[in-house]
């Protein structure tokens, strides 16, 4: 070809991400393959109006799937020459749902005889959590880690090495909170990032060094190229004005109109799934299933080939969110089948709402809109297949697991009827949805714990659903948990901090501050209790979570005995931030009570961490059928009541002022002498309510009484704000704003932290952090008040530093010190110095 020629065909080609970056600016550079692997979409997201679309990922754009597969396969074996043959025999790879799924499980076959998990958004019945974490701008735990194999992800001295598959590595936010998660709980020496593009900043690629050092392991990461995206000013803003006139525009038009065309028809094909495989690695996939399956894939792929039409050329094999590695897997198969007469393309569904431009210059052509047909989670939605309609494929094989095959499916507007508008002939290959063996339940459950036996609250107050551990030694110096907690070697739960004993000054600080907002708190109290007998029912349960939350639940109990005349049971549970709630305790509600009853109590929210945390649990322990193990779901309500929401969290509330509630201002001595409660694999079997130790011996310093006594002291004098305030709760659109997590997500970046968990918004948050961990300095809103003035000296006593800011939705908060040492801190924990 001559020179001339090759010019004229460079100019003809144009890149899937022109329009988007002639419009708004967006430019990406990097190495000569970038633009060949990544278009650019835009979408409605607060975050980041533009999407980097893979063209070799197989999510978006069809593409060959012998493509697809050697991209992951060919990134597995970098890995393997990277770790020797011994070592990647060792490792266990971990890919991220929904979008990595079938790349991470390319990955794990390319280093031959590693076994394979992938995150999940589906609890499944039966399967303990391992594991869960979030992914930075989401407002619910994203990913459960829920493999058959407990030891899977085991860590130790002789741990193997950890792979982790993501298809960008943008900012690397995300897979860093992933390891420091699972480092809390199975630490290992060495990890290793897989992505296809590495698209980081400068800054964030230091911030991978200096994590690997904090951490104390090697950090290694594989990608096929790199490069960066450089994004004008304002153009998130330009961006959404974008997006919203394109919508506009395209309003009225449905994107599956085809007009004139009778609709193709839906055939099933039987597979013949091979009863030993599963369907991906939602629980773990071992080189056995694989070996496996490579033996069934071209008798699957002839039975499909046979039901395809003669004529019949152009193929999509069509996956389904999550279920990527399947139908690709089938999609090699059946382009060897078909052989080079035919041509073999895949992607999958999504459940990412992304716009579409049917213009060249644009990664996403056009787009089939149809109902969520798997039952999912979090409810019913639109989901999504790109670059489908309008493609020109005379077949659609569509590939689903059987818990989606159902009647969504297959109603008018389901998928495949939405294909059928768009293709000569749709074909349906389910495929078993692998079910691990389900747990099974304890004959017998533990009875809960009263006063004066174990806490110096009146027995009937609250029983506990905890197990004494008052006689064995959990408390550490506050600096040598910082230490283990931020160095992955222990979790905050496995041990307690040694309780703090309050100075003449401080004891005196709380009396005052008591006797100021009794009546406020008494105010919230009664509406947040009020707001639960009229949406809960008059016979409500009430459980708090221990231990900030069981002050309240006791209020909230006085409340409805004095104004009603109401004896409502009221128990205290654990829930431990990563590790979920105590499902044993859950069990024994359950045994004894409608759990449609159960109202979950905390004393405020900061962030919302245990908003997300408890949903997240109570959703796994639905699924899997809670005491029955099979019975379906059982009937607890997420939603906490708290009486204070100055996160916007929750709907339920008694106020969303974030003040002081002295009950935040001390440890056990105003809750009952009840200590953090401490979740430890030796000392809580699988079949035991988690652990909490009573102080008895510092019964001359408990205050427990008082605080109670002073808030019902003023139950009538604010009984009738109570009311009016219910009335307007009741009828006010009370929906979580969730804009403390924003805030939180923005401060955890401008002071350079990039670890939301050590930040700490809110009165009774920042006090934690000066009373437990090894604060770093506080953050106070300019021109607060009285409210402050306990966080004003303990932070004089700790020797941190209080810094005024404007444009803060909380009173104070407080930060963590986000690189713990003891060079740092000193030896005491006190000489915090900035980093």
């Amino acid at each position: 070809m001559s020179g001339r020629a090759r010019r004229e065909e460079a100019v003809d080609v144009v890149w899937s991400g022109d329009w988007v970056a002639e419009r708004l600016g967006v430019a990406l550079e990097g190495d000569g393959e970038l633009h060949e692997l990544l278009g650019l979409a835009l979408r409605r997201n607060p975050k980041r109006a533009h999407l980097l679309v893979s063209n070799v990922l197989g999510k978006h754009v069809p593409q060959k799937p012998s493509v697809v597969y050697g991209a992951g396969y060919g990134l597995g074996e970098r890995v393997r020459a990277l770790l020797g043959a011994e070592e990647a025999r060792r490792a266990v790879v971990l890919g991220y749902a929904e979008t990595a799924t079938g790349l991470g499980h390319a990955v794990a076959d390319g280093l031959r005889d590693a076994p394979y998990l992938h995150s999940t958004r589906r609890p499944v019945a039966g399967v303990a959590q391992a594991g869960g974490f979030e992914e930075a701008h989401s407002h619910a735990t994203s990913h459960l880690l829920l493999p058959e194999d407990p030891e899977l992800l085991a860590g130790g001295a002789e741990a193997s090495t950890l792979v982790l598959v993501d298809d960008e590595f943008s900012t690397g936010n995300t897979v860093l909170n992933t390891i420091r998660a699972l480092h809390e709980t199975h630490p290992r020496e060495r990890y290793v990032i897989v992505a296809l593009v590495d698209m980081r900043s400068a800054g964030d690629r230091d911030r991978l060094t200096a994590f690997a050092a904090e951490i104390g392991a090697r950090v290694d990461l594989v990608t096929r190229s790199s490069g960066t995206v450089t994004l004008p000013e304002g153009v998130l803003e330009r961006g959404q004005a974008l997006v919203a006139a394109q919508e506009a525009e395209q309003a009225g038009r449905a994107d599956e109109a085809v007009a004139g065309v009778a609709p193709a028809p839906v055939t099933r094909v039987a597979l013949d799934w091979p009863a030993e495989v599963p369907d991906g690695g939602r629980h773990g996939f071992t080189p056995a299933h694989r070996a496996a399956l490579e033996a069934a894939l071209p008798g699957m792929a002839e039975r499909i080939a046979g039901a395809l039409d003669s004529d019949v050329r152009r193929v999509l094999v069509l996956g389904f969110e999550e279920l990527m590695y399947a139908p690709l897997r089938l999609g090699t198969a059946l382009e060897a089948a078909m052989g080079s007469g035919a041509e073999v393309r895949y992607s999958t569904t999504t459940r990412s709402p992304v716009l579409a431009v049917d213009d060249p210059g644009y990664a996403i052509r056009t787009r089939l809109v149809f109902p969520a047909h798997d039952d999912p989670a979090d409810g019913p939605g639109d989901r999504y297949a790109y670059n489908v309609a309008g493609a020109g494929f005379d077949a659609v094989v569509a590939v689903v697991d059987s818990i989606a095959d159902t009647p969504e499916l297959h109603a008018p507007d389901g998928l495949p009827a939405r294909l059928a508008a768009h293709t000569g002939q749709v074909l349906l290959a389910v495929v078993p949805s692998y079910t691990p063996t389900p747990l099974q339940e304890p004959a017998v459950l533990p009875e809960p714990l009263r006063g004066p036996d174990f806490s110096s609250y009146a027995p009937e107050d609250v029983g506990w659903l905890l197990q004494d551990l008052s006689d064995t030694e959990l408390e550490a110096p506050t600096e040598e948990r910082e230490e283990a907690i931020q160095s992955g070697g222990a979790h905050y739960a496995e041990s307690l901090p040694v309780e703090y004993q309050p100075s003449a000054e401080y004891q005196a600080l709380f009396a005052a501050a008591l006797d100021a907002s009794a009546a406020r708190i008494a105010r919230a109290v009664g509406t947040v209790t009020e707001t639960v007998l009229a949406e809960r029912g008059p016979r409500p349960v009430l459980v708090s979570l221990a231990r900030a939350g069981t002050p309240v639940g006791v209020l909230m109990r006085h409340w409805a005995r004095h104004r009603h005349g109401l004896d409502l049971p009221h128990y205290a549970i654990s829930i431990v931030r990563g590790r979920g709630i105590d499902a044993t305790a859950l069990r024994w509600l359950a045994a004894h009570h409608d759990p449609a009853d159960v109202v979950f109590v905390d004393g405020w929210t900061g962030k919302g961490a245990i908003t997300r945390e408890l949903a997240a649990a109570i959703e796994e322990f639905e699924a899997s059928g809670g005491p029955g193990g099979s019975a379906g779901p059982v009937g607890f309500d997420p939603e906490i009541a708290v009486l204070a929401d100055p996160g916007g969290c929750v709907r339920t509330y008694g106020t969303r002022e974030d003040f002081l509630i002295p009950s935040a201002c001390l440890n056990s001595t105003v809750s009952g002498l009840i200590s953090r409660t401490v979740l430890r694999a030796d000392l809580v079997g699988p079949d035991d309510f988690h652990g909490a130790k009573f102080y008895r011996e510092l019964a001359d310093s408990d205050v427990s009484g008082d605080f109670l006594a002073a808030v019902t002291a003023r139950f009538d004098e604010v009984a009738d704000q109570v009311g009016a305030e219910t009335k307007e709760l009741l009828a006010a659109d009370r929906a979580p704003t969730w804009e403390g997590w924003a805030a939180v997500e923005r401060i955890s970046e401008e002071y350079g932290i990039h670890d939301v968990n050590l930040v700490k918004p809110g009165v009774g948050e920042t006090t934690r952090v000066l009373l437990r961990r090894v604060p770093w300095k506080i953050l106070a809103k300019r021109g607060a008040g009285t409210d402050l003035t306990h966080i004003r000296l303990l932070a004089e006593q700790r020797g941190v530093p209080v810094e005024e800011v404007d444009d803060l939705p909380y009173s104070c908060v407080g930060l963590i010190h986000p690189r713990f040492t003891r060079g740092a801190t000193g030896a005491d924990g006190k000489a915090v110095q900035g980093a």
